[in-house]
């Protein structure tokens, strides 16, 4: 994931931000503005490329981010502000652009193909072979970037020397866009329908010449649909295994700095990676969603390019910056934070942990019980939970973005109709680290059924703060790789792991466990509707309580974020982004609009324009699993002068009891002039989910 510009959002500009012109780097600067770079089988990637001045006569490090969100325009913004830093530094900097995107030959068909891993060590190599470097390298990257540079050190290029990964997973079935605890993500469509979209744009004709029409036109028509691929795996099989680092840690022999936020959706990864993985390595969790500390939200952000360029002189350079005798983890814990969801700051305080997962931590067991949570078991209590289809509009969606509202929001109407549990008020601070775990017996009316859990921090005045969920689809209950079905009204005793957490209870404030048998729009619905019993008595939460240590007197620092000031824009038209939830009291239908224009902006160095409008509607009514459907529309604009082009996609998914329902369209435009559309439907069988 993360198809994101920070800049289109205004976030990279924020005020808190110093920015650096590159005449005031240690280093001069020097663009090669788009290198092609030849694979062995002909195919030329594109990448722009920062070079020390003098790098040919005194070789550098280089550091390479390898992606299909287009240098010259889709992530320029945000490339600008952070790799001529590195280059001002001493190092050489690489952004290129995966095969089939932006001005890179050839044609992209999923994500993380053994093809991308192929051309990545060829450019590895190259990289490490040019007279300006000096034969080490570094891979950093978030989201896409982040994954690609942990799947390509499993694969151990000669010259990779080290790593950062950012908001990234080491398993991309039970933690990416796809599934949850085994259930499908709506974030399965909407991220499939947002690659879908921009993979239409054309390369840049300044770029590649004249051949910029054949290369877009072989793209369009060969533009692959990826929901239909990915909702045709709702197993953890080997498509899923292939590019999990988890399925061989050891793979990994250079050192790893890891980075996340909790505002992210891949907070779960890194205490698994930081496990699993046996190199140097080192964690760092901050408050922000999904984008990069030095630009992320909400603060505060911090001066991230510095500790990116001691992780490198640490390793590339073989400077000795003691990051490596500092702390495994370095971690924001939010001071019961009121629900906002899209707050600018956070309160809270920096932690370090010597050891990251941290061995022995004690546990406060919850146990459910017919008045609350409590903590002693009680005599066991049958409770009947059988949500309305349309609980969790206030959810947020699966993957929240920088300074978009689209946290989640206050709870209490999703605790109202939710099965609650709550502790008294606290006698004084509650502090966890860690992954909160819910055993529970229940029992289903269906064969298939999902079970969610939300742990809440309720304020005194009745505010409810989501501090974190989980998800599990009840057939996988046992295994993501051999489901079964539920045998109704045979009781389970099920396990539910809530997504790590960083976060402190306040005096007074209560502790809340929600649960519910639906998430809409977060996860798709059963195929019926489900109502489950939920046994109170043996059934417990654990909370990773983390007590006050020795060293929390001297918390972690980070000097203020720092970027190099960004390439000149013109604004052709502003930004617009709302949210809205319409409920029809009559018919019973909820839906919940998401509409975000990124505005349309100019580059003023080259004169690229870009615009980009989307539009998700999601529909679902209280009492029908199969009313769900959602749809995406999207309006990509690219042009120069007289050369303008612009594409139109949209897409819906649909259910019925036995099958998943996706139909697709594509019109693409040179001016006013309709050149290609097409049109695809596709139908997948459920697999229980």
């Amino acid at each position: 994931m993360g198809l994101h510009s920070p800049g289109l959002e205004g976030s990279v500009l924020c005020p808190v931000v110093r920015q650096r012109s590159q005449a005031e780097l240690p280093c001069k600067v020097r663009e090669i503005e788009n290198q092609l770079i030849p694979m062995s089988d002909g195919t030329r990637l594109a990448a722009r490329i920062w070079l020390p001045e003098d790098a040919l006569l005194r070789p550098v490090p280089a550091i390479l981010e390898y992606l299909p969100y287009r240098k010259r325009d889709g992530y320029a913004e945000s490339d600008t502000i952070m790799h001529p830093y590195f280059t001002g530094h001493g190092y050489a900097t690489i952004r290129a652009d995966i095969r089939g995107s932006g001005e890179s030959e050839g044609l992209l068909w999923d994500e993380y193909l053994k093809q991308e891993q192929d051309d990545a060590l060829e450019l590895i190599a190259w990289i490490a072979a040019q007279r300006w470097c000096s034969g080490a390298v570094g891979m950093m990257g978030y989201s896409w970037g982040g994954f690609n540079g942990l799947q390509i050190a499993a694969r151990r290029p000669p010259a990779l020397r080290a790593v950062i990964s950012l908001c990234s997973t080491d398993d991309r079935y039970a933690d990416d866009t796809h599934f949850m605890g085994g259930a499908v993500l709506v974030a399965n469509f909407t991220w499939a329908s947002t690659m879908f979209a921009g993979m239409t744009r054309p390369p840049d004709p300044a770029l590649v010449g004249e051949q910029w029409r054949n290369m877009w036109l072989e793209r369009l028509r060969n533009l692959p649909l990826f929901i239909a691929n990915w909702l045709a795996h709702q197993r953890r099989d080997d498509y899923w295994r292939h590019g999990s680092i988890c399925e061989e840690f050891q793979a990994i022999e250079c050192p790893v700095f890891l980075v996340g936020g909790w505002h992210d959706s891949y907070c779960n990864t890194i205490a698994r990676m930081m496990d699993g993985l046996k190199v140097p390595r080192r964690a760092l969790v901050g408050p922000w969603s999904h984008s990069y500390p030095h630009v992320g939200l909400p603060g505060p952000r911090i001066g991230f390019l510095h500790e990116c360029l001691r992780w490198w002189d640490q390793w590339l350079k073989g400077i000795e910056t003691g990051i490596m005798g500092e702390a495994a983890l370095r971690a924001w814990v939010p001071e019961h934070v009121r629900p906002a969801p899209n707050a600018p700051e956070e309160q809270g305080r920096w932690i370090a942990e010597p050891e990251w997962p941290t061995p022995h931590r004690p546990a406060r067991k919850l146990f459910l019980t017919s008045t609350g949570l409590a903590d002693g078991p009680t005599g066991e209590t049958p409770h009947l939970i059988g949500s309305p289809e349309s609980l969790g509009a206030f959810s947020g969606i699966w993957c929240p973005y920088g300074a978009k509202p689209d946290g989640p929001s206050d709870q209490r109407e999703e605790d109202g109709r939710s099965l609650v549990f709550d502790t008294g008020p606290l006698t004084e601070r509650l502090e966890v680290l860690g992954s909160p775990l819910l055993e529970i017996d229940v029992a289903s009316d269906q064969a298939c059924g999902k079970l969610i859990a939300r742990l809440c921090d309720v304020h005194p005045d009745g505010a409810s703060t989501r501090v974190t969920y989980g998800i599990l689809n009840l057939t996988h209950r046992d295994s993501h790789e051999t489901p079964s079905p539920l045998e109704p009204g045979r009781r389970y005793r099920v396990t539910i792991r809530l997504n790590d957490v960083a976060y402190a209870f306040g005096p007074e404030h209560h502790i809340r466990l929600a649960l519910s048998t639906t998430y809409w729009p977060l996860t798709w619905p059963s195929p019926q509707r489900v109502c489950l019993t939920a046994y109170s008595g043996r059934a417990f939460v654990r909370l990773p309580v983390r007590s006050a240590q020795a060293w929390d007197a001297s918390p972690p620092s980070f000097p203020p974020a720092e970027i190099v000031r960004p390439e000149p824009i013109t604004v052709q038209r502003p930004a617009e982004i709302f949210r809205r939830l319409i409920r029809d009291v009559g018919t019973g239908e909820t839906t919940y609009r998401m509409y975000d224009d990124d505005g349309r902006i100019r580059f003023d160095s080259h004169g690229l324009e870009m615009g980009s409008v989307r539009e998700h509607i999601f529909r679902i009514h209280d009492d029908d699993p199969l009313s769900a459907s959602a749809q995406t529309h999207w309006v990509k604009e690219t042009g120069r002068g007289s050369w303008q082009v612009r594409t139109v996609t949209r897409a819906t998914l649909t259910s019925t009891p036995e099958s998943f329902v996706i139909h697709a369209e594509l019109d693409a435009y040179e001016g006013d002039r309709r050149v290609y559309s097409n049109n695809w439907h596709h139908t997948v069988r459920r697999d229980l989910v």
